[in-house]
Parts: structure tokens; sequence; C-alpha cells
């Protein structure tokens, strides 16, 4: 682009495109809840870990690395240890599962969010985020200012199919208040920071390092729920795999480590090479 062109077109519609992914994505989650199992609803939709560098390979010119692979494959099983592994323990339960055709189209439909929410975290990556070589002070600003332009999209058009769906009477809406404000507004802060956090480390790592990194809050759920009054105790799946994930962060973490530290020492050489060409 021209040093003159403004970058205000490029940013509005690259944050429409990437939020469009993202909200079919976050959307698919809702639309499945109420037809297939919280076991299932959980498992697939963290499987976007998979995708992320399935997506990475073909859009971000990642390696296929044997470390990666194996280090989202351990991550993947924590997942599915931590939601399946105490199901035998729980059959005593008096509430009756999804019917079959509903749980298979509810996986469906989760089975594309899971999809999309990992084209979501490439496309962020290639082209929401600053090239290669910036700060990480600057990568952060970049990050969370892309962050708030996705919050102004969903502010100021996701809003149109509320009234339509409350006054057809397929979904009424009502102001929150009391109680549920209050968890509304504490839910709401807490998804900021996450978004915020998960947006400035994709800018400054990689789309399969943050997704997988976003597993450990499948464990950290565990332990918060323990913690809390009238929680249930931490089993041993829940304990394995969420050790299986922590396992799996630290793994990629030195993988993504050493795979940086190759991509700075490869590209100081060549602005060497190309200084030394520049003098002769």
């Amino acid at each position: 682009r021209a040093s003159h062109d403004s970058p205000i077109p490029y940013m509005l519609k690259t944050t429409a495109f990437v939020t469009t992914f993202l909200t079919v994505a976050g959307g698919s989650w809702y639309v499945a809840v109420d037809l297939t199992s919280p076991s299932d609803l959980t498992a697939i939709y963290n499987c976007s870990a998979f995708f992320a560098y399935a997506f990475s390979i073909p859009l971000l010119n990642d390696k296929l690395r044997f470390d990666k692979m194996f280090s989202v494959a351990i991550a993947i099983a924590g997942v599915l240890t931590v939601v399946y592994g105490d199901t035998g323990e729980k059959k005593g339960s008096v509430h009756p599962g999804p019917a079959v055709k509903s749980r298979a189209l509810g996986n469906i439909v989760i089975g594309i969010g899971s999809v999309l929410y990992g084209l979501y975290e490439v496309l962020y990556k290639k082209y929401a985020c600053p090239p290669e070589g910036t700060s990480p002070g600057r990568g952060m600003m970049f990050a969370m200012t892309f962050g708030s332009l996705i919050g102004c999209f969903t502010l100021s058009v996701l809003w149109i199919p509320l009234p339509i769906l409350h006054f057809a009477g397929l979904e009424r809406f009502v102001m929150p208040t009391g109680k549920v404000a209050w968890v509304l507004l504490i839910s709401v802060l807490a998804n900021a920071t996450f978004s915020g956090s998960f947006l400035v480390l994709i800018s400054l790592t990689s789309p399969v390092l943050s997704s997988v990194a976003a597993l450990l809050t499948v464990f950290l759920v565990a332990i918060v729920d323990w913690a809390l009054p009238g929680g249930e105790s931490l089993s041993a799946a829940a304990i394995g795999g969420g050790l299986l994930i922590v396992a799996a962060f630290l793994l990629l973490s030195w993988s993504t480590y050493r795979e940086m530290n190759e991509e700075r020492r490869k590209r100081l050489e060549d602005e060497a090479i190309a200084s030394d060409s520049d003098i002769e």
C-alpha cells in the first residue's frame, strides 16, 4: 500500500470479515447447547486447536512439525479425559440426555463451529496482526485496538436480529435484574479480559499456542467448581486430564520458543548478508 493510503477502509473490511467467522463460530455453541450433551459440546468445540494448526499450514505457511502435532494431540486427549473420564460415576443422573437425532445434529453444528473458530484464529493472525519484527508493545496495542473494533462491530451490527426475534415471538428478550445482572456483568468482564489476552497472545506467538493455552480453562473450570461452596470434588479424570493439558501447553510453548528463535536468527542472517552485499 502507498504510504498516503488510509488504513481505515482496510481495518473496517478486515474487522467485518474476521468477526463474521467469530460470530458464526460462537453462535454455533448457543445453538448446539440445547441439542447435544454438555460433554460432547465441550469436547468437540475445544478441538478447534487441531483446526487452528490445520489452517495454519496453508494460510500462514506454518511447517508440519511433529512436536506441535504431538502437543495438540495431548491437549485434546486431556480435554477428552476431563469431559468423558468420569462419566461412569454419573450414570445415576436423573437428567435424560438429548434424543439421538437431536444429539447428532447438535454435534454437527458444534463441529462446524469448532472448524470456524480455528479458522477465525488463523485469519486474525494473517490479516489483523502487525508484520513480523513489530515490537511486543506495539503488537499488544494493535491487538487491543482490533479487539475494540470487534466489540464495536458487534454492538453496531449484531443487535439487529434481536428485536426481530423478540417481536416475532421466536425468542423473548428482557433486561436482566438483580443477581442475574451481576452475574452477567462478571461474565462480560471476564470474557473481555480473556478475549483481549487471547488476541494479544495470538499476535505475539501463534494461533496454535493460543488455542492450546485456551484449553487450560477446561481444567481451571474444574478447579473453580471444586473450590466454590457446594461444588463437585476433583475426580481422578479431571486431575489427569488437566495435567495432560498443562503438559501439552508447556511442550508447545517450548516448541514455539525454539521456532521463533530459529526464525529470528534466520532473519538476522539474511539482513547481515543483505547489508554485506550493499557495502560491496
